[in-house]
């Protein structure tokens, strides 16, 4: 639980709650697993614009069983994923043994995972098939040339680039890591590069025509050079901003290049849409992630990781054992 101290400070504790103390909503959930996301690691700090009011319980992804349901589409022992929407933001999320939610928010958990599973994957994968699903709807196919993934030793970025390698595209993941080159090779990207191959802070308006289009979970000047390189009709889906959320540069690349930039926005995915990714992910786009590119923690070993992550020094998935 996180509670207000000393500015700037928060106090990062464990408490035991009861029922009544939780939330309102029509499904309780025990819960199996969750996991350590960016948006977690700042909900610590009650970061304005994802924590709403503290006392808060982080944890935007929770997966485990139902025990009790005033909804008639669950009832007790089914196996479930709540992920995004307001949990772990402006409801309290899936660092607790024990979830309160709207019946709305939970998904059914897809034949083809294990409660685990769905959380080595988390928002992070999700996000990632979403990323993939949206250069797909753009048109960006495997031989459209070279697909840029930045940021790619953290979750998002990481399970992008074993998604498109798998799909069968050609991969060059961007890292600012440089010891974890040849992981990143093994999870199927053609090469790597570090963030100044790919940077350029001069004012054109567009360079060198080089990228079929790209995942971009960094933001700021990354964002702004992929788009300028990227080659005609291509697209780059856009789905963080730890590097800046600022995006300075002209139209030339949309108007001249018929580039696309797609947003992807995970918590409020149309159930539709969060259905068929994580049916996806379950079948056709099933990733079996190496084991050595997750780490499994308690509660009491959690504070550990999210100061790593709040640090820059997290690589790959931190899986929440509940």
């Amino acid at each position: 639980m996180i509670e207000q101290g000393d500015a700037p400070v928060n106090d990062r504790t464990l408490k035991e709650l009861t029922l009544d103390d939780l939330p309102d909503g029509e499904v309780t959930v025990r819960v199996n697993y969750s996991s350590l996301n960016y948006k977690d690691a700042l909900a610590t700090q009650g970061q304005r614009g994802i924590v709403k009011r503290l006392p808060h319980i982080p944890g935007i992804d929770a997966a485990g069983k139902v025990q009790t349901s005033d909804s008639p589409l669950f009832t007790a022992g089914d196996s479930v994923i709540v992920s995004g929407y307001d949990l772990g933001q402006g409801h309290w999320g899936g660092w607790s043994e024990l979830i309160r939610v709207p019946a709305k928010w939970v998904v059914p958990l897809p034949s083809g995972l294990t409660l685990r599973d769905a959380m080595v994957l988390g928002t992070a994968g999700f996000t990632a098939a979403q990323c993939v699903h949206a250069l797909q709807r753009n048109e960006v196919l495997p031989d459209m040339g070279e697909i840029v993934v930045t940021g790619a030793t953290g979750g998002v970025g990481s399970l992008s680039v074993q998604l498109l390698a798998k799909l069968g595209y050609t991969v060059v993941a961007v890292t600012g890591k440089a010891t974890e080159h040849q992981r990143l090779l093994e999870m199927g990207a053609a090469r790597v590069i570090g963030r100044e191959e790919l940077v350029d802070n001069s004012s054109r308006p567009l360079l060198s025509a080089s990228w079929g289009g790209g995942v971009d979970t960094v933001g700021g000047q990354l964002l702004n050079s992929l788009l300028r390189q990227t080659k005609y009709g291509g697209c780059v889906a856009a789905c963080g901003l730890v590097a800046g959320a600022e995006l300075n540069m002209t139209v030339y690349p949309f108007l001249l290049r018929g580039v696309g930039l797609a947003g992807v926005a995970s918590a409020d995915c149309p159930m539709p849409r969060r259905l068929e990714i994580w049916r996806l992910l379950s079948n056709e786009w099933r990733l079996e992630v190496p084991a050595t590119w997750t780490r499994e923690v308690d509660l009491q070993n959690l504070n550990r990781e999210v100061d790593r992550m709040l640090a820059g020094e997290s690589l790959g998935r931190v899986i929440v054992k509940l």
